[in-house]
Formats: structure tokens, C-alpha cells, sequence
């Protein structure tokens, strides 16, 4: 058994690039920045190592996130990863990469304002919303309409147990 999952967070590196198969599926290209925070050995202070990893969409999904992905948008991104070998037209050489083929896309930055800007309601924003005050069931009647409880007269009888019954036996034939 094999495990080909992948997740990252990062920032989209360069504008997003919808093409289309001739087949007419929509594919979405897009590159995401992922930092590595590492230690650098001579001054003891903390630096970020960016890696560039180029992400894929396919279907319906790429054509619908398009809009809404330009360079610097922060993305978290759930896919599997896929190797792929070529050969370059220009040079002859071989060629390969390694990019993630995208199952699951989050937007992780505000909505900005401005030309660029999403539609109105593209994706929704995080609101607060107030705290659900109680209120009365709408299927239940005004504690009014019920009668108050009658106390019970006696204490309730105590079951009797009786023997168990002798099994039942048959004499004739069962056909199965």
C-alpha cells in the first residue's frame, strides 16, 4: 500500500493560467510559494527558504477558481502528487517535474477591493454572528394550556414474578 497525499500553504507566486485540452477540459496552472524555516548555522537567526511548487487543476473547478486566484493570494492546497517526463522541442533533452494535482483548493486571504477584486459574494468573509437568544420551541403550547401534575394517590404496585413457563414441545415433523 502506498500514500500519495499532500498539503500546503502558501502564497500563488505568479497569475494563474486557464487553458483548455483538445479534449475541452480546463486546466489550471498556478505556482504556490511554501516557506521552510530553517537555522542558519553562522548567525544563529532564523530564515525562510522558499520552495516553488507548481499546482494543477482540472474539470469545472478550474474554470470557477480562476477568477478569483491572482498573484499573492494565500491558498491551502489538498492534492496527490504526479510526476511527469517530456522532451524538451527546443533542445531535445528530457525533461521532468513533480506538481500537485489539486483535489481540495481554501482561500486563505481577505477579499480585496479594488479592479481586481473578486465579485461581490465570491467567497465569503468569516462574520460574527450574535448569539442565539432562547425562545420557546414553536411547536410547544404556553406553559399555561398544561395542567398541573396530580400527585400520585398510592405508591405504585410492585410487579409479581412468575415462574417461567415449561418450554412447548412438538411431536410432529417440521418439514424444512
Amino acid at each position: 500500500m502506498s500514500i500519495n497525499r499532500v498539503t500546503i500553504t502558501g502564497n500563488l507566486t505568479r497569475d494563474p493560467e486557464l487553458q483548455a485540452t483538445q479534449g475541452g477540459t480546463r486546466v489550471l496552472r498556478m505556482g504556490v510559494a511554501v516557506n521552510d524555516r530553517t537555522k542558519n548555522a553562522q548567525t544563529g537567526q532564523w530564515e525562510d527558504r522558499p520552495n516553488f511548487i507548481d499546482c494543477v487543476v482540472f474539470g469545472n473547478r478550474a474554470q470557477s477558481i480562476s477568477r478569483f486566484l491572482t498573484k499573492g493570494t494565500k491558498v491551502a492546497v489538498e492534492g496527490r502528487l504526479r510526476w511527469s517526463q517530456w522532451q524538451d522541442r527546443e533542445t531535445g533533452k528530457n525533461r521532468s517535474k513533480v506538481e500537485v494535482v489539486v483535489d481540495e483548493l481554501e482561500f486563505m486571504s481577505p477579499r480585496q477591493d479594488g479592479p481586481q477584486a473578486a465579485p461581490q459574494g465570491a467567497y465569503p468573509q468569516p462574520q460574527a454572528y450574535p448569539a442565539p437568544q432562547p425562545q420557546q420551541p414553536a411547536y410547544a403550547p404556553p406553559q399555561a394550556a398544561w395542567p398541573a401534575p396530580a400527585a400520585p394517590a398510592q405508591p405504585p404496585a410492585q410487579p409479581t414474578l412468575q415462574p417461567p413457563a415449561a418450554p412447548q414441545t412438538y411431536t410432529d415433523d417440521i418439514p424444512f
